[in-house]
């Protein structure tokens, strides 16, 4: 798939440009997946900020997101805001996984290819329907929180609850605002929406395709 196909070459040269920033940025695995420094936290405020941080800094977590908003903008109505409950609850699901020493093997891998698969789906515009997409974000949302289990090994469990309530809520608002702001830009301008979305998946699949490479690095 030649992705300068589906969109004006000045956007295209641009969002390389932030992808390009983007893996710079993740060349640091510290910043890439431990919110603190991988120190476990301790308290209730540590694994709340832990937990709103590791979706935001952990880059590969953040353009599937990205991807997820731009899927879910697909849909109609209140679907839009309560398909993505289901990948937010399979994070939460897990990362109990994880700390339940259920084995995930190659997750990291698994997590690339879930941004790849959802940027593709959404840089081809393919409005799969709820359920599916619900299916989607249930699968994918079990690797992501079986990832972010890592960063809260051994912890008490008040700051273990603090930081599956902080993944939980920041991810949902991104991805509630995300699809608000589609829709924002679309009552403005449908180009402006489509570009815009073009430019986002397009960033979400080299993200992935990145990570992917890594995991086997």
């Amino acid at each position: 798939m030649h992705f300068a196909n589906y969109m004006p070459k000045t956007n295209l040269q641009g969002a390389v440009a932030v992808t390009a920033g983007l893996l710079l940025i993740a060349s640091s695995p510290v910043l890439a997946h431990h919110p603190m420094g991988s120190m476990t936290p301790e308290t209730m405020g540590q694994g709340l900020l832990s937990g709103l941080g590791h979706p935001v800094i952990g880059l590969d977590h953040l353009a599937f997101l990205v991807v997820a908003f731009l899927l879910a903008s697909l849909l109609k109505g209140a679907s839009r805001f309560v398909v993505p409950l289901a990948f937010i609850g399979a994070t939460v699901a897990g990362t109990v996984l994880f700390l339940g020493a259920t084995t995930v093997p190659m997750v990291e891998t698994l997590v690339a290819l879930t941004v790849v698969v959802g940027g593709v789906l959404a840089l081809m515009r393919r409005n799969i329907g709820a359920l599916v997409l619900g299916a989607l974000f249930a699968v994918s949302g079990v690797f992501h929180g079986y990832a972010y289990g890592e960063a809260i090994i051994g912890a008490e469990t008040t700051p273990l609850l603090a930081y599956l309530a902080g993944f939980a809520v920041i991810q949902y608002a991104l991805i509630v605002g995300g699809v608000l702001g589609m829709a924002k830009l679309a009552s403005r301008s449908e180009s402006v929406r489509l570009i815009s979305a073009r430019i986002g998946s397009s960033v979400a699949v080299l993200t992935g395709a990145v990570f992917v490479a890594l995991s086997f690095a």
